[in-house]
């Protein structure tokens, strides 16, 4: 038996508006290698956006090297990691051959080529082609991965011409993946596809994206793909993209998103996330566990009725990221929104919700601004930026620019503002 853990989206340098998520995710990885150790995975596998951008930051790239050569246990469990949409191809494999000698094998585009390698006694890497390595473990049955990193026509280094891009590019992954299969994966070993894509059921909707997500489908990128595509003889399919721990189809065999370690937008809001442990056999069904994790700060959508219950809750849950919604008949005053900062240090936007009448006019809150004086409205923002009001003068300078501003456009900017 091969015990495989599976995890994903790490999404390392990634920022919540203005919070920084690091030490979150220093804690979080520290967990999931810590279940790694406890649950003896014999392999580690990373399907996608390693990091959140092209250019990470210098912490980022060390927390990934660090931790990925923890997870190796410097050379005696294999890790296999692979690039997202949101990763440089480039970046990803240029350490792949200073790696593998930790035991981490890189994969930055859909036709890497890991070359064969032997790490002495630890494991060998005993076949290997473009897009497939097998990997042979000591006393166990040979692993075989069909890698498939995100995919572009530009991570390909070909121009699909036909008419319909989308259909090509799924035509060319089924025949890549039927190919290597047909060449590699027979019963005496375990067969997985591991790849960074958009999956769905032919004939279903495609499941939602996070709610910042970059999308996988825009221009020049990778439609979705539907799980008919994936050769019968791979026994797991391990996804990474989508930010939620899902299965996509369970039968014939599992086609799952491990989802990301923390939650990164508030459409991710009171998810569980998750590790994920899958026991493989030759010939036989993967058995699939989910071991929450628990780091990390939760988020939260909050929406009260009343001022002092959302101050209330605020006190009570100091350690949230938080999306504040508060409903009133006024505009909020820079004077509540201060308080409710200095009660909270993690609200990452306060949305004012005015009451409103359906006679009454006013169609959304920026609207309803318009009814207040717009120089009270001034000191009120300029006390909760600075902590004081305004000077005589500068007053005088804000009357002067409102006289020659349409009052709506000026409301629309301090309700943008704030």
């Amino acid at each position: 038996m091969i015990r495989i853990l599976h995890t994903s989206d790490w999404h390392l340098g990634k920022r919540l508006e203005r919070f920084p998520r690091h030490e979150e995710q220093v804690a979080v990885l520290e967990e999931i290698l810590e279940i790694a150790d406890r649950e003896m995975a014999d392999l580690i596998v990373v399907a996608g956006d390693l990091f959140d951008t092209f250019n990470p930051p210098a912490e980022s790239q060390e927390l990934f090297y660090r931790l990925l050569k923890k997870m190796a246990k410097n050379g005696k469990r294999p890790v296999v990691a692979i690039a997202g949409n949101h990763d440089m191809a480039e970046r990803i494999d240029a350490p792949d051959p200073l790696a593998k000698e930790c035991g981490i094998i890189f994969a930055g585009s859909p036709l890497t080529d890991s070359g064969l390698y032997n790490l002495g006694e630890e494991f060998t890497i005993s076949r290997s082609e473009p897009g497939f390595i097998e990997i042979q473990l000591p006393g166990k049955e040979p692993v075989r991965i069909l890698l498939t990193p995100y995919v572009s026509e530009l991570r390909l280094h070909r121009e699909l011409e036909g008419e319909n891009k989308d259909q090509e590019l799924r035509d060319w992954l089924q025949e890549h993946w039927k190919r290597l299969s047909d060449k590699y994966c027979d019963s005496s070993g375990i067969n997985i596809l591991l790849t960074h894509l958009l999956f769905m059921n032919e004939g279903e909707e495609a499941p939602e994206e996070p709610e910042d997500e970059r999308s996988i489908n825009h221009i020049g990128g990778a439609p979705a793909i539907y799980t008919s595509a994936i050769p019968e003889n791979i026994q797991y399919t391990a996804l990474g993209h989508l930010h939620r721990y899902q299965f996509v189809r369970s039968n014939p065999s599992p086609v799952v998103y491990s989802g990301s370690p923390l939650p990164y937008s508030f459409s991710e809001a009171g998810q569980t996330k998750q590790a994920i442990l899958v026991d493989l056999e030759s010939g036989a069904r993967a058995s699939i566990r989910a071991i929450p994790l628990k780091s990390g700060r939760r988020l939260e959508r909050k929406r009260f009725e009343e001022y002092e219950a959302a101050l209330s809750w605020l006190e009570q849950n100091p350690d949230t990221l938080v999306e504040l919604t508060i409903v009133s008949d006024n505009f909020l005053s820079g004077l509540h929104r201060r308080t409710l900062n200095e009660v909270h240090k993690g609200i990452v936007s306060i949305i004012p919700e005015v009451r409103h009448s359906e006679n009454d006019g006013m169609s959304s809150p920026e609207m309803r601004v318009v009814q207040s004086d717009m120089n009270i409205l001034f000191s009120e923002y300029f006390m909760s930026r600075k902590g004081q009001a305004p000077g005589p003068e500068l007053q005088e300078l804000f009357r002067e620019v409102l006289s020659g501003t349409d009052e709506n456009e000026a409301a629309g900017n301090i309700f943008s503002e704030q």
